[in-house]
This record gives structure tokens, sequence and C-alpha cells, in this order.
């Protein structure tokens, strides 16, 4: 990031936004016909401020830059909007980590601070790559104490090793909103006071876009990753309906 990066954000940054009121799925009993169920999953600990969104099978790792927007320090409650489909079941459309009671105004997407914005539109985003099915969120200043943890495993498959148990467990405790396997853990790093909180990715492996929520002040009160945009899928779903039937 630099100083004519920030430039070209500061003209893009209401441009560089989400089309969907993501608060909504929070607060909505349905949407487009499918239901809608609010889980707290625990808390996400954020010792400096920083934050970073990855697979965290794929691409969490020491090299990994954080957002370049920087957010309160501390524990912040994570809540996950389940959408109960009809065709696919039961799947996480958005996940949110609240840092204040107020409610978003606007959605600017998270950004790292070298992306090419230069020709970007408000009908493209960025976003994260999945590659293992799952998300996390965390704070660059835990990524070491999880690498450590792993390497001092010594195992060959860190989910199927470890991570599956606890993903099983978790299951058995809370089944409500999960599959048998368990999609959801909210795991403390071992030999650390640090959660972090690892959840299914909506529709599996994709580039799921992550945003800042903020306030009708201007102030940061969230951050969400929106990983089915519910609106856009069923209208498509009714638009093809529609079509068969003229046919």
């Amino acid at each position: 990031m630099n100083e004519s990066w920030m430039k070209q954000w500061g003209e893009l940054k209401d441009v560089l936004i989400s089309p969907v009121d993501i608060e909504t799925y929070f607060t909505s009993d349905e949407i487009m016909e499918q239901k809608m169920e609010v889980m707290e999953i625990g808390n996400v600990s954020l010792p400096s401020g920083k934050v970073i969104v990855r697979d965290p099978l794929a691409y969490l790792n020491q090299e990994e830059q954080p957002y370049f927007t920087e957010v309160p320090k501390g524990n912040f409650p994570v809540t996950i909007a389940v959408a109960k489909l009809e065709d696919w079941g039961d799947r996480y459309a958005a996940v949110k980590v609240e840092f204040t009671k107020e409610k978003p105004v606007i959605y600017r997407e998270a950004l790292i601070g070298i992306e090419n914005i230069e020709n970007a539109n408000e009908d493209e985003f960025f976003g994260f790559n999945v590659d293992a099915g799952l998300g996390c969120i965390t704070d660059p200043e835990v990524v070491p104490y999880v690498d450590k943890f792993i390497a001092e495993l010594e195992v060959d498959n860190i989910y199927d090793d470890y991570f599956a148990e606890l993903f099983a467990k978790n299951y058995k405790e809370n089944p409500r909103n999960q599959r048998d396997l368990g999609d959801w853990i909210s795991w403390k790093v071992p030999n650390t006071e640090y959660y972090i909180p690892i959840f299914a990715s909506g529709v599996g492996d994709g580039v799921y876009p992550v945003y800042f929520a903020y306030d009708k002040q201007d102030q940061l009160c969230g951050l969400y990753i929106h990983f089915i945009d519910i609106e856009l899928e069923f209208s498509a779903y009714d638009e093809d309906e529609d079509d068969e039937l003229l046919d």
C-alpha cells in the first residue's frame, strides 16, 4: 500500500461496496421465501486490531497480509446467518463480527492495499479464496502461535488428524445448523488465550467478499463475510422457472 493506492481507494471506497444490506440476513426471518436463522458461535480474538480472513487449511500463514483497515483490539462476538434452503440444505450465508451495536449503512470492501483497483466497479469484488471448504477470522499476531502448534503436532493432514475430531465433537454438543461431521468450531489456539472462529464457507470452494461496515456517523461497526447472495441466487432461479414456463 502506498500514497497513490490510498488516493485511488479514497476515490473508489464508496464504489467498492456491497450491493446487499448484509445485516438484514441477521434480522430477517425470511429472504426470498428462504427461512433464516441466526447462530452465535463465540468470539474472535484481535489483539493487534488487524484482521485476516482466510481459508484456515489452505492460506493461513505468517506471510499473509492483513486488511489495511484497523479495528478495535479485543475479543468480539461472531454470528452466522444460516439460510435454510430447500434445495441446498442449511447453508451459512453470512458471518458477522460485531464491533459496536450501531446499525450499518454502508459496507466497504475489505482490502489489503495491493489490489489493482484502478478499473474496479460496483459489480466486482476481490474477496478471499477458499480451497478447503472453510473460512476463518483471526489476527496476524495470532498466526505464529497457530503455525507453531501445527508444526509441533507433526501430522500428515491437519484436518483429518486434528480438526476433524473437534468439528465432530462440536456437532454433538451443538447439532443445530450443522452436518454430522461438524460445520463450525470456536477454536482456542492451544497454549494461548486466543480464539479463532472456523466455519463452513457457504457453498464450498470459491471466492467470497469481505466487507467492513460503517454506521451513519461513518464509524466502523462490524465486519461481514458474504457467502451467499440470496436475492441474486433466487432471483435468477425464478427467472429460469419463468423461462421454462414460456418454453
